[in-house]
């Protein structure tokens, strides 16, 4: 198992499959100017087969996430899906997306055994799209989207960002569109991952300012039953139910007391935590002919060295990662 000196076990990996992105949010990335990896650094499609089987049969994990950057730009990765779904004990595989493709691949995906889709929708407004991705492709996450629910790739959740002078007014109108189609709908605060390095505590919207707003159109009261545990997000009914919202707190409300993530990038690296200023190197192992244990040994010493926290209680002293967001993998 994958124990921490602060008693907490990783069940859920976090696969990132390539740092390459086809937007460029604002809040994640420049317009232009970041360095991609190159193919001979990324692990392969074997290389990404053989942790997630290891960490499935050997580490006790049950919940494998497949993200990036954008993981519909892996070329493959169907087949990637299909391979993990054949794994024995089954993990259960999600994928956190933008949509752009999802469309076309939705049904290849649910197909080969993926059970879920979390999609990155910040807006309901085209213009305010664009200028948040720089990308004029609001449409496609929406067909992305019907095409996900479609497959049955469900729950499908919808993970929204609020930013100052962009969309902050736009929460209760989602809400509205998400109980409409039948999306589960998570706002997240926005995090230092940002690879411009600009984030500033004074201008995030907070957990509260969302509820805040949520309140102004909406009942909202604690789901009955749902311990918030390892989950990251507080969940509320909504006018009673049965829709219901979730409100992930990174910054201001942080759940690293239950964490159970682990991280691979798409390099080979084994992160403890999205903000680790350190990382272990699986990859060097592997291509160096390493076996299962050994492997498995080296991902077992890196979690057991997780810290207790995030340190973004103490702003003073935090250290943002030099890897963004779109290079540890959400």
């Amino acid at each position: 198992m994958l124990l921490d000196t602060h008693g907490r076990t990783a069940t859920d990996l976090r696969v990132s499959l390539t740092d390459r992105c086809n937007l460029r949010c604002a809040y994640c990335m420049p317009e232009e100017g970041l360095q991609w990896l190159g193919k001979p650094e990324l692990l392969t499609d074997e290389e990404i087969v053989r942790l997630v089987g290891l960490a499935v049969t050997r580490l006790g994990i049950t919940d494998v996430r497949f993200t990036g950057g954008e993981p519909l730009l892996r070329r493959g990765l169907v087949d990637l899906v299909r391979r993990c779904a054949a794994l024995a004990p089954r993990p259960r595989l999600s994928l956190t997306t933008n949509a752009i493709g999802l469309a076309r691949t939705a049904r290849a995906l649910a197909d080969a055994g993926l059970d879920r889709v979390n999609v990155s929708l910040d807006t309901l407004d085209a213009d305010v799209f664009h200028r948040l991705t720089r990308r004029d492709r609001h449409h496609d996450v929406l067909a992305g989207l019907a095409a996900a629910r479609e497959a049955g790739l469900t729950p499908v959740k919808v993970n929204t960002v609020l930013m100052p002078g962009l969309n902050a007014d736009e929460a209760p109108a989602l809400l509205a569109w998400a109980l409409a189609e039948g999306y589960e709908l998570r706002f997240i605060e926005q995090m230092p991952l940002d690879a411009q390095q600009g984030w500033k505590r004074a201008g995030m919207i907070t957990a509260d300012d969302i509820l805040t707003s949520l309140r102004t159109r909406y009942t909202l009261t604690p789901e009955p039953g749902a311990e918030r545990g390892s989950a990251p997000a507080e969940r509320w009914l909504v006018d009673g139910g049965p829709g219901r919202v979730g409100v992930i707190g990174s910054v201001t409300r942080p759940f690293c007391a239950a964490c159970d993530r682990t991280r691979l990038t798409a390099d080979g690296q084994i992160r403890t935590c999205l903000f680790a200023t350190e990382e272990t190197d699986l990859r060097a192992l592997l291509r160096s002919g390493a076996d299962d244990e050994t492997l498995a040994e080296r991902w077992r010493t890196a979690m057991w060295g997780k810290k207790a926290g995030s340190g973004l209680d103490d702003l003073s002293s935090f250290l943002q990662p030099s890897r963004p967001m779109s290079a540890i993998g959400g």
